[in-house]
């Protein structure tokens, strides 16, 4: 078969057109962490968390010096005052009007001119200082059990699948001993042990709570380690340091983040339970565990003593939550649209 040779000429090409629907559909470019934060605003709840969790670490940082009241003073002249606040002790359903369940105004019974925004525990010491230095301490304990859970977590599951075979068996049957062992046993066998105090307390969490991260990063990095992109780094000679910390790190850093903001709660919840059963921090320390301690024994007298550190800490545990629904949401990438 032959073809006819034929005058290329100008009237025989057309020009193309742009297609105008391919136009409309596009989308600017971004990055996924750009997208994965505009998803994330879109999350109303998990956005609320997020400022929440901001407002309670303010408070917690600065709240403490917001009057001259130290969280140790005690004076036994102002013990047991309900709380009362400027401008809202007029709206006497409130409750901040400094009177208390039988109808006194324990400050004018007290002769106390200043106000108490919290109130005051049996021994005279301000509730509003002791409320925001205890979440202090409680955030701090739970942020540096949170980190030191991810450090151990990720470099443990990291090892573990990047290398497979025997030394990922011996990694694993390690784990699984831990986990037979009862979390709080361990925990309660080491304060017993140590001093209390919050390094102890730390100690004590960090024992088996980096268990749940390496297993997160074990089952990513297993995953991850088939892509194309690491046979193609391991081709052009990737160090095996390398292709853990600059590769499959990285792309498992979506669960890792996730795992973390479970882990905080977590965390503060179990201060506060050791600390409520007296195995926790020790008086004059203030903390959301001890100061529940202490209030709940006079919760039918005066509630305020328990009210506001529960109020504290329950806002905690659901703003945690909260972030870290909207966070695996958004860094979902099943969920772009």
């Amino acid at each position: 078969m032959t073809v006819e040779n034929r005058e290329l000429a100008d009237e025989l090409f057309e020009p193309a057109h742009e297609q105008q629907s391919a136009k409309s559909i596009s989308r600017p470019a971004m990055t996924y962490w750009q997208d994965a934060w505009k998803r994330f605003l879109k999350n109303k709840a998990a956005f609320a968390g997020l400022l929440l969790i901001a407002l309670i670490i303010l408070l917690a940082v600065f709240g403490p010096y917001a009057n001259n009241h130290g969280y140790d003073e005690q004076n036994l002249a102002r013990a047991n005052l309900p709380p009362k606040v400027p401008i809202l002790e007029q709206v006497g359903w409130l409750g901040f009007d400094g009177v208390d369940n039988r109808g006194i105004d324990r400050y004018e019974a007290s002769g106390v001119t200043d106000y108490y925004w919290f109130g005051t525990d049996n021994l005279g010491r301000d509730l509003w200082t002791r409320v925001w230095h205890g979440t202090r301490i409680s955030l701090y304990i739970a942020f540096l059990a949170a980190a030191i859970d991810l450090l151990i977590g990720v470099a443990y599951g990291g090892i573990s699948a990047y290398y497979g075979g025997r030394v990922d068996n011996v990694m694993q049957r390690l784990i699984e001993i831990l986990v037979g062992i009862p979390n709080l046993i361990v925990v309660i066998l080491l304060i017993l042990v140590l001093k209390p105090g919050i390094m102890s307390i730390t100690l004590a969490m960090v024992i088996t709570g980096w268990v749940g991260m390496a297993r997160i990063v074990r089952g990513q990095i297993l995953k991850l380690k088939q892509q194309e992109f690491i046979l193609a780094s391991k081709t052009l000679g990737a160090k095996d340091k390398r292709m853990i910390w600059k590769h499959l790190i990285p792309n498992a850093l979506g669960p890792i983040i996730i795992t973390t903001m479970f882990t905080i709660p977590t965390a503060i919840f179990t201060e506060a339970f050791l600390s409520f059963i007296g195995l926790g921090l020790q008086p004059p320390v203030s903390s959301l565990g001890t100061l529940i301690n202490e209030g709940y024994k006079l919760l039918g007298i005066y509630p305020h003593m328990l009210a506001f550190s529960s109020i504290v800490i329950s806002v905690i545990m659901i703003s945690f939550n909260l972030l870290g629904d909207g966070l695996q949401d958004a860094l979902d990438p099943k969920m772009r649209k």
